[in-house]
C-alpha cells in the first residue's frame, strides 16, 4: 500500500539527490581506497619511475650512435693523415667557416670511416634499455591490476554491507533502476577508469618530468622551446576539463534515470500491455534516451577536445625545435646525435601531455561514478542496534502498542497516541480504508521503520532493545507481492528455515496447500523458477512464500494482504492451516476481504492512523460503527439476509 504521507514502496521516477563534490576531494578519497595496497603501490612508482629514466636515457645513448655514424661519413670524405685542426684550420682558410665549425665539435679522425663495432655496442645497450623498461612497465601494470580489481572488489563489498544497513525509507526515495546502475555500471566504470589512468597517468606524468631534466641536458635554448608548450598545454586541458565535468555528472545521472525507467517498464511489462501504455512507456523511454545521448556527446565532445589540442601545440613546438636545432648543429654548438636524440625527446614530451588529457577525460567520467558511489557509502544508516540488547526470556509473542507516534514526514503525522495489545495464540485483524497506517504498523513491529514516540513491547521487552535479527527471527512475514529467487520450488520453501529437513519442507507445503500442484509439475519439487516465479501462477507464488513462512514456526506471523491473489477455497485452507500454527503464537492479518478475517480474535479498525474501534466481529457489527460500515460495503446483500 502507499504509505500516506511519504512515497510509496515502488521505484520513483525523480531523480536522486545529487550532492556534487570537487574533483579533488573525490580523487582524494580514491586514492585513500588503495592504501591497503601500500607496498604494491610502492613497487609500481619504483618500477614506473625506473621504466621512464630507462626510456629517457636511451635516445641520449641513441643520439650517441648516430653521432658515431655520421662522424665516420664525414670523417671518411677527410684528406687522410691529416690531424682534425690541420682540416679545421685548411676550411678556414677557404672561407668554409659553418662548416669548419661543424668539424670542429665533431669526434672524428680525418680518412677513417664508421665504426661499426662501437655502434653495434652502443645499439645493444639502447635495445637492454628498451627492454628494462618494457619489462618495469608490465611489472608495474601487473601489480596494479591487482591492486585496483581488490580495491574495487572491497568497495563493492562495503556497498553490498552498507546496502544492507540502509532503512527501508532510503530506498523509498530512491528509484531501484537507479541504485542498481550504481551498484553495477558506476562500479564498473570506475574499475575501468581506475585501471586505465593510474598507471598512465603516472608513468605520462614522470615521462615529462625525466624528458625535460634530458632536454634541459642537452641544449637549454631549445629546454625552453619546449616548455613553452606546457602552460599552454595545462591551460588549455584545464579550461576544457572544467566543462566537460558537468556533463559526465549529467551523463551517469541520466543513464541511472533510464535504467530506472527500463527496471520499471520491465517489471510491469504485462500491466503496460493490458492498459495500452506502449505508446507512453516508449516515449518516455525516448525522452530519456534523448536526454542521456545529448549529456554523453557533450561530455565527450568536450573533452575529446583535449587531446587534438595538445597535438596541435605539440606539432607546433617540434617545427620550432627542428628549425632552431638545424641551425644549432651548422653552427656546431650541438652535434646531429644531439638534435636528434631532442626531436625524439620533444616528440616524446607532446605525447604524454597528450596522454595526460586523455586521462583527464577518463577520471572525470570515473570520478563522477565515484562520487554516484559515495552517495550509497555516506548515506545516513539506519539506527545500529542496542549495544547491550535484551533478549525475552520467554518467546510467546505478546505484542504491546504503548501510546506510539509516527510518521514519514516530519510534518505530517500518521500514526498518534496508538495502543494495542496483542496476546499469544490470537490472531489480530487488521482492517481499514487504503492508507490507514495498516501496512504501517506492521513495519513497525518488524522495525523497518523506528517509531517517533512510545514504546512496542515484545514479551516484555522494548524491541528497540532487542537486535533486528533476533526480533526478526521471532518473526514470519508474508507480503502481498510474493519474492521468489531463481532454484527450485524446494529451495524456495527451505529458505525459510536452512536447517529444516526434507520432510520438514514437505510438511510446510502439506499444510499451505503447495503440494497438490507441486505434484502434477514434471519435476515436482525441484522445479526451477526464475526470480519472476515463471512456470506457475500468482496464486500459487503465494503459496509458495507462505510455506516459507510456516517452515520458519515464527512466534510472530504476519500476512500482509497474503491471500489476496488466491482463489477464495484455497483462501479458507490456507485459514485452516493458520490456525493450527497460532497456537501460543500471534498472528496479525492485514485484510481488505473481510469475509477472512470473520473468525479473528480482535479485529483493528485503523483510519488516519488511529485505532478507532477494536472487538471480535459480532461485537463490532453490533456497534454499528466503521466496521459495520466496511463490512456493509462488501457483503450488504448478505448482512441483510441474516
Amino acid at each position: 500500500m502507499t504509505r500516506p504521507g511519504g512515497p510509496g514502496p515502488g521505484p520513483m521516477m525523480g531523480a536522486p539527490g545529487e550532492k556534487a563534490r570537487s574533483f579533488g576531494p573525490s580523487m582524494k578519497r580514491l586514492v585513500r581506497l588503495l592504501a591497503s595496497y601500500r607496498i604494491a603501490m610502492v613497487i609500481i612508482l619504483t618500477a614506473i619511475v625506473a621504466s621512464v629514466i630507462l626510456t629517457a636515457i636511451a635516445p641520449r645513448v641513441l643520439g650517441h650512435a648516430t653521432d658515431l655514424i655520421f662522424d665516420g661519413v664525414v670523417g671518411s670524405q677527410l684528406p687522410a693523415g691529416m690531424s682534425k685542426e690541420q682540416v679545421v684550420d685548411g676550411l678556414r682558410a677557404r672561407g668554409q667557416d659553418t662548416f669548419a665549425d661543424m668539424v670542429s665539435s665533431m669526434d672524428l679522425t680525418p680518412g677513417v670511416g664508421v665504426d661499426f663495432g662501437e655502434v653495434g655496442k652502443v645499439l645493444i645497450i639502447v635495445l637492454a634499455l628498451y627492454v628494462g623498461s618494457a619489462v618495469l612497465a608490465w611489472l608495474a601494470a601487473y601489480l596494479l591490476n591487482i591492486a585496483v580489481v581488490g580495491t574495487i572488489r572491497g568497495l563493492r563489498a562495503d556497498v553490498e554491507a552498507k546496502v544492507h544497513r540502509l532503512p527501508l525509507r532510503y530506498y523509498d526515495s530512491m528509484p531501484r533502476g537507479d541504485l542498481l546502475s550504481r551498484v553495477t555500471n558506476d562500479l564498473d566504470n570506475l574499475s575501468q577508469s581506475l585501471q586505465q589512468t593510474i598507471s598512465q597517468f603516472l608513468n605520462s606524468v614522470l615521462t615529462v618530468i625525466a624528458l625535460l631534466i634530458m632536454m634541459i641536458w642537452i641544449s637549454p635554448l631549445l629546454a625552453l622551446i619546449a616548455v613553452i608548450t606546457i602552460p599552454l598545454a595545462v591551460g588549455a586541458t584545464a579550461f576544457i576539463a572544467k566543462r566537460s565535468k558537468p556533463h559526465f555528472m549529467a551523463q551517469w545521472s541520466s543513464t541511472g534515470k533510464l535504467n530506472a525507467q527500463v527496471e520499471e517498464a520491465f517489471t510491469g511489462h504485462e500491466l503496460v500491455k493490458a492498459f495500452g501504455r506502449q505508446s507512453e512507456i516508449e516515449d518516455t523511454f525516448d525522452e530519456r534516451n534523448e536526454k542521456l545521448y545529448q549529456s554523453s556527446w557533450r561530455a565527450q565532445f568536450i573533452s575529446g577536445a583535449i587531446m587534438p589540442t595538445i597535438m596541435f601545440l605539440g606539432n607546433l613546438n617540434y617545427v620550432a625545435v627542428a628549425v632552431v636545432g638545424g641551425l644549432r648543429v651548422a653552427s656546431g654548438a650541438l652535434s646531429l646525435g644531439e638534435v636528434q636524440a631532442f626531436i625524439q625527446y620533444s616528440r616524446q614530451f607532446t605525447q604524454p601531455l597528450t596522454q595526460i588529457g586523455s586521462m583527464i577525460n577518463l577520471m572525470q567520467s570515473g570520478v563522477a561514478s565515484a562520487e554516484r558511489i559515495f552517495d550509497i557509502l555516506d548515506a545516513d544508516e539506519q539506527t545500529p542496534d542496542d549495544a547491550d540488547p535484551q533478549t525475552p526470556s520467554d518467546g510467546h509473542g505478546l505484542i504491546e502498542f504503548d501510546h506510539v507516534d509516527f510518521r514519514y514526514v516530519p510534518e505530517k503525522p500518521l500514526i498518534e497516541d496508538l495502543s494495542l495489545v496483542a496476546r499469544p495464540g490470537h490472531m489480530i485483524a487488521i482492517v481499514g480504508p487504503t492508507g490507514a497506517g495498516k501496512t504501517t504498523l506492521v513495519n513497525l513491529i518488524m522495525r523497518f521503520y523506528d517509531i517517533d514516540a512510545g514504546v512496542i513491547r515484545v514479551d516484555g521487552v522494548d524491541a528497540r532493545r532487542m537486535t533486528r535479527d533476533d526480533l526478526r527471527e521471532r518473526t514470519g512475514m508474508v507480503l502481498q507481492d510474493s519474492w521468489l529467487f531463481g532454484g527450485s520450488i524446494y529451495d524456495n520453501i527451505a529458505y525459510g528455515d536452512p536447517t529444516a529437513s526434507r520432510e520438514e519442507v514437505l510438511e510446510a507445503a502439506r499444510l499451505s496447500h503447495v503440494d497438490h500442484f507441486v505434484r502434477i509439475l514434471p519435476d515436482g519439487y525441484d522445479t526451477v523458477l526464475d526470480d519472476e516465479g515463471g512456470g506457475v501462477s500468482a496464486g500459487e507464488r503465494q503459496l509458495i512464500t507462505i510455506a516459507r513462512a510456516f517452515l520458519a514456526k515464527p512466534t510472530i506471523l504476519i500476512l500482509d494482504e497474503a491471500t489476496s491473489s488466491v482463489d477464495t477455497r484455497t483462501e479458507l485452507l490456507i485459514q485452516q492451516a493458520m490456525a493450527n500454527l497460532r497456537t501460543d503464537r500471534t498472528s496479525f492479518v492485514i485484510a481488505h476481504r473481510l469475509s477472512t478475517i470473520r473468525d479473528a480474535d480482535v479485529i483493528v479498525v485503523m483510519e488516519d492512523g488511529h485505532i478507532v474501534e477494536q472487538g471480535n466481529h459480532d461485537e463490532l457489527l453490533a456497534a454499528g460503527g466503521a466496521y459495520c460500515r466496511l463490512y456493509r460495503s462488501q457483503f450488504a446483500g448478505a448482512l441483510e439476509t441474516e
